[in-house]
């Protein structure tokens, strides 16, 4: 994807996947994680739920079959067009840009998981005058969320990244922006290489993000895709579930 053509860089990456993105290992966790996050949040059928950065709207899909109506975002036209095949009555997809979102205090709670779109804000197609583009989306999801509505967003891990730096990935320690060059394949079996930007964090920076949103932390895990276990912070895991409630 190259710099300067308006779209952002994960575009591509997600009209190149299209469906085969539901086969890669990370999103199989999907019950789970949602049994994780309804526990966490207290949530109750019938609630309203937003989804920012839905993908093909495997966390959105199994709410709206739990009974929840809810709202997926995503920036990829490909994969919204895949979450509304067969999309139950209560699912409803949006193609649209979490930086751009005008949501106010209209959800229940908010969800953005596996890196949908806090934490992608880096590299091709960011903003370049906004200093935190990360911290910009996150105060978009607490806008969107009701007082007292509460929010679970996954983050990679600062830690786990520099621990564990795999051979051809490059981390900018003045940013906190991985680069990692892998090849994807899609539905047919072609590969494409493919560059992948990554924001990480420290607990600490997603606190101080967290409060200069307005967005009052209850508790931070270190966990894994399909494995949200309430578990503190530690240096063995790749990604932290933050879990907070918009301020009143």
């Amino acid at each position: 994807m190259p710099e300067g053509d308006g779209s952002h860089w994960f575009e591509a990456v997600a009209d190149h996947l299209g469906g085969a993105y539901l086969r890669y290992s990370f999103t199989y966790g999907t019950v789970s994680e949602v049994d994780a996050i309804v526990a966490a949040l207290g949530l109750t059928e019938g609630q309203r739920i937003l989804d920012v950065g839905c993908g093909p709207g495997r966390h959105a899909l199994e709410l709206a079959g739990r009974g929840f109506q809810v709202v997926g975002v995503d920036i990829s036209s490909t994969f919204i067009d895949l979450a509304r095949e067969g999309a139950p009555e209560g699912a409803v997809f949006i193609v649209g840009d979490a930086r751009l979102m005008e949501f106010d205090s209209e959800f229940d709670a908010v969800i953005s998981l596996c890196q949908g779109a806090f934490g992608l804000a880096g590299g091709p197609g960011s903003d370049r005058a906004v200093l935190d583009p990360d911290g910009a989306i996150l105060e978009r999801i607490v806008a969107a969320t009701r007082k007292g509505g509460g929010v679970a967003l996954s983050a990679f891990s600062a830690y786990f990244q520099v621990r564990f730096l795999e051979d051809g990935d490059t981390f900018d320690a003045g940013t906190g922006v991985n680069l990692e060059k892998t090849v994807l394949r899609d539905l047919t079996g072609a590969e494409v290489e493919t560059d992948l930007w990554t924001t990480c964090f420290t607990p600490r920076e997603l606190r101080l993000l967290c409060d200069r949103a307005g967005l009052d932390v209850t508790d931070i895990y270190s966990v894994r895709p399909g494995d949200y276990a309430h578990r503190p912070p530690d240096l063995e895991h790749p990604e932290f579930l933050v879990l907070g409630r918009r301020r009143t």
